[in-house]
């Protein structure tokens, strides 16, 4: 029989066990290894059991175990000592607190400041740093004990959330809690992907629901078409010293059809997802403000938003800045007078911006980061449908839904105008944008230039931070105590970092070798599972005991199973990858997991292709297809691994953060040069796959060259040099890989400290948070209007803008006017039209130039007004241009808008340029 309903009885923890429950509720028990290892001593098979949660551990701790531990005076001394430690990481000063600069008004006043008008409260100095920050994400990967991740994106957000807490980050997260999850994979009998979804319980997760001061549950809502309303509750899991909520739409005011928004992570059609990402913005928003109001928390000077799926929160943030006093959001019967609850905007004294001016004072205050490199992973829906969501019956009073579309319109060449597109939105509702490696920065102003018109791509106002991973969570503990002097649970600062500079290529080798071994108990493991709910037999799986080999070079590989990731591409001469897996002297064996999007034949296919060949009784002791990758096998797979392999097609790999997990525990990367690798590549970290991109367009053909390339790395040198043992003893299969023990130490002193996401944060706080909440300051209500206005007679204006005459009127240098060192005079007449010179910036471009005339590496040179206009009206700009390059050389002029509020010259994407007929022409080449 079925339980019709089920609920969780929590244990009443004796007195001097309280503290237990403190540790539980706070996710930094998974990184901190001295709790969890606490967590384990109190039931080691209930911990193993749990899946090493210990909210559910402690769930099924008998009452008898209870009262001996909470008499056991060295378990107390234990406990004590840990939570101490807990204590003291939640209320220290660390990095943030050291760098934030002395605050003009105090920490108490932080909650009453207005939304966008600088009066956020709490650090207000021109050099301090935000108050607090409010970090968007549709999943979040902390835990494998808080199931809300599919990929990469969640477990980077997890990781961001991590790293934060570990500096002293004043982040707020804001997600959606799914009662699903993402789904859990299993295989048939043939090897095709199954999938799960197995029902999560709030009360059993490490959760708290947050609640108003009278103990009921808060809510937000949103208004829906038809006079409908989404409510969504707010569950609050603490990461560290990071508070993360996360929103319910299973709650008891919703019918049936609301109370399934939040049901699975990316499932359903496109009003589901648009429902959910509402929710995750707009809601997003609100839970924010109601979170704030109800602890006291600095409200965010700046919000990140982590991909378009959250984009909505910028509206949001309109609508508060755009709606008069005493107008709550629609749908909010909670709402108090002057506003939602929470929300700064309940200030009576506040009035309405327009909507221009909110706009501006939204984009100030906004970071977007964008994790796709191809248009066809960006969210985009009709208009139509958003139109529905957004008009007279929906969502946003105040906001004209003309303004919403328009934000999201494709309204560049190639673009489709009857989408909404969420980047798009993104984008625009940012002053701030960024990709995740140097290489995917260039890829993405490449994708979006459609929007900065008249403009190289390179001039696109989107740079790139490169991701890190969260040293503490994914570093074995073994490799951990290896290293000196650091603590992984504090990386503070990068000095932390333990140091392997010194340590014995013997005792390394053998720590290596060790988490080998528990990889390979681990794939065991899992692998006899796996072939279990296929439908096998015990009696049939003995050669399961003779899977892998602790002495033998692993490669792994794993991620999720879009097509350009290329699952199979080791798959493309099986009877080569046979020899390599069964060679006598050097074999090799691979260990691959990974699952395909519910949606995606095509990747279940790969998947299954991949399984068929890995239980061919000839290889199946060398290959292995693990099912349900996720966080919690990922932390034995990057350890346990000697090789961390990664084929995507390039340049469509982001970033890829699992080579850098493996890197930190000793792995070489095996890897295309896409994402971190291509930024961050050198021989003595491991090796790079030769691509075939700019050699042909034939995607078959590409596969076969890049495969063969693969295949030769690996018998040609990887192979050579892990089995290469010329020094003496060390090991019990014959001697050290001395030559290998060095590439691994390169990886742990060199790249290793590149890789953390304590290095991705601060630069996120130095290079965007930091100038967004100058920016943010900076605008209040009537500055934020002077600037749309300014924006407004700009844009009106410059299309009688123009460079009307170009003239080099002087050189000097020895030897003749085009030699190195000589110095070109440029004489520039504009017309400004109605603008002023204070309005522009007039600049020479100039750079080497290609065979098609194109400037390259050019550099901006400012031009200076040389007097008052012509008789024309025209303005006449003077400037050198010294010659420091030899060989082909050219420059042009241009004229672009400047103001004191602009990031970028490019943000407005205006510009002026020559035309032919001008002067000496667009430009001039020099040869």
């Amino acid at each position: 029989m079925k339980a019709i309903r089920r609920f969780t009885v929590r244990p009443v923890l004796p007195d001097p066990l309280r503290p237990l429950g403190d540790l539980a509720r706070n996710l930094r028990w998974s990184w901190h290894t001295e709790t969890r290892e606490l967590f384990e001593s109190v039931d080691p098979d209930g911990w193993r059991a749990s899946g090493a949660d210990p909210v559910r551990m402690l769930g099924g701790v008998g009452a008898v175990r209870l009262a001996a531990l909470a008499a056991d005076r060295s378990f107390l001394d234990r406990l004590t000592a840990v939570a101490a430690d807990l204590d003291t990481y939640l209320h220290g000063a660390r990095w943030y607190q050291e760098h934030a600069g002395e605050p003009e008004t105090a920490a108490g006043e932080a909650g009453s400041g207005e939304p966008g008008t600088g009066g956020a409260g709490g650090v207000r100095g021109s050099a301090a740093l935000p108050a607090a920050i409010g970090y968007f994400s549709p999943e979040f990967g902390v835990t494998a004990a808080l199931p809300q991740y599919s990929g990469g994106l969640g477990i980077l957000a997890g990781d961001h959330l991590k790293a934060a807490s570990d500096l002293g980050v004043p982040l707020i997260g804001v997600g959606l809690l799914y009662r699903h999850g993402y789904f859990r994979q299993s295989l048939s009998r043939d090897g095709w992907q199954q999938e799960h979804y197995p029902v999560l319980d709030p009360n059993e997760l490490p959760l708290t629901p947050l609640r108003e001061p009278d103990g009921t549950a808060a809510r937000v809502a949103l208004a829906l078409p038809g006079h409908r309303t989404l409510y969504a509750g707010i569950w609050q899991a603490d990461v560290g010293r990071v508070p993360l909520l996360l929103l319910d739409s299973d709650v008891e005011e919703n019918g049936p059809g609301e109370r399934e928004v939040t049901d699975r992570l990316y499932g359903g059609g496109s009003e589901h997802r648009l429902l959910q990402e509402m929710l995750l913005g707009i809601g997003g928003v609100r839970a924010l403000r109601t979170f704030c109001r109800l602890t006291g928390h600095p409200a965010p000077e700046v919000f990140h938003t982590n991909e378009g799926h959250a984009g909505f929160l910028g509206l949001e943030r309109i609508r508060e800045l755009v709606t008069a006093p005493g107008v709550a959001p629609a749908a909010d019967p909670a709402a108090a007078p002057g506003g939602e609850p929470g929300a700064p905007g309940a200030d009576p004294a506040r009035t309405a911006m327009g909507f221009e001016a909110a706009l501006e004072t939204v984009r100030a205050g906004t970071v977007f980061t964008t994790h796709t490199p191809v248009p066809a992973g960006i969210d985009r829906f009709d208009r139509d449908l958003v139109a529905r969501h957004f008009g007279d019956d929906g969502e946003l009073p105040g906001v004209p839904v003309e303004r919403v579309l328009g934000l999201g319109m494709e309204s560049y060449p190639g673009g489709d105008p009857h989408l909404f597109n969420m980047a798009v939105m993104g984008l625009r509702l940012a002053q701030r944008a960024n990709g995740v490696s140097t290489l995917h920065g260039a890829v993405s102003r490449q994708m979006f230039a459609g929007l900065w018109p008249g403009f190289d791509p390179e001039e696109v106002p989107l740079t790139s931070v490169t991701n890190g991973v969260h040293a503490p969570t994914w570093t074995a503990p073994e490799m951990a105590r290896l290293g000196t002097p650091g603590d992984l649970a504090d990386l503070a600062d990068l000095s932390e970092l333990p140091d392997f500079t010194t340590t014995p290529a013997a005792g390394l080798w053998a720590v290596r070798r060790e988490l080998r071994g528990q990889l390979v108990t681990e794939v065991r493991r899992r692998l006899r599972d796996s072939w279990r709910s296929r439908g096998a037999e015990e009696a049939e799986l003995g050669w399961i005991d003779g899977v892998l080999d602790p002495s033998v070079l692993t490669i792994g590989f794993a991620r999720r199973v879009p097509s350009y990731k290329r699952l199979t591409l080791m798959l493309r001469d099986r009877e080569r990858l046979t020899r390599l897996l069964l060679h006598p002297e050097r074999p090799v064996q691979i260990v691959v997991a990974g699952k395909a999007h519910p949606a995606d034949d095509g990747g279940k296919r790969l998947v299954r292709e991949l399984v068929r060949f890995a239980d061919d009784p000839r290889v199946r002791h060398r290959i292995v297809f693990l099912p349900d990758y996720g966080m919690g096998m990922a932390r034995k797979l990057y350890p346990g691994c000697d090789v961390w392999l990664n084929n995507p097609l390039r340049p469509l790999e982001a970033c890829g953060t699992s080579g850098m997990k493996a890197a930190l525990n000793g792995c070489l990367n095996l890897s295309v040069l896409d994402g971190w690798w291509d930024e961050w590549f050198e021989p003595d970290f491991g090796w790079a796959i030769p691509t075939a991109d700019t050699v042909t367009a034939d995607e078959d053909r590409r596969d076969e060259l890049e495969a063969g390339a693969l295949y030769g790395l690996i018998e040609e040198r990887v192979a050579p040099r892990f089995y290469d043992r010329s020094g003496a003893g060390g090991s019990p299969d014959g001697g050290l890989p001395e030559r290998w023990i060095e590439m691994v130490r390169s990886t742990l002193v060199t790249l290793g400290p590149k890789v953390l996401a304590g290095r991705m944060v601060r630069e996120y706080v130095e290079r965007l948070y930091a100038p967004a909440a100058r920016a943010h300051r900076a605008l209040d209500p009537g500055t934020a209007a002077a600037v749309a206005a300014w924006k407004y007679r700009t844009r009106t204006l410059w299309p009688y803008v123009s460079v009307d005459y170009v003239e080099a009127v002087a050189a000097t240098g020895a030897g003749g006017s085009t030699e190195l060192g000589s110095t070109l005079t440029l004489r520039v007449a504009v017309a400004l039209g109605e603008l002023r010179p204070d309005d522009v910036e007039v600049q020479a471009v100039a750079g080497r130039v290609g065979s098609d005339d194109t400037l390259v590496d050019a550099r901006p040179f400012p031009l200076k007004p040389a007097g008052g206009p012509d008789l024309e009206g025209r303005w006449v700009y003077e400037g050198p241009l010294a010659l420091d390059r030899t060989g082909p050389y050219g420059y042009t002029v241009r004229v672009l808008p400047a103001h004191p509020s602009l990031a970028t010259s490019a943000e407005l994407g205006l510009v002026a340029l020559p035309t032919e007929a001008t002067g000496e022409g667009a430009g001039v080449l020099l040869r």
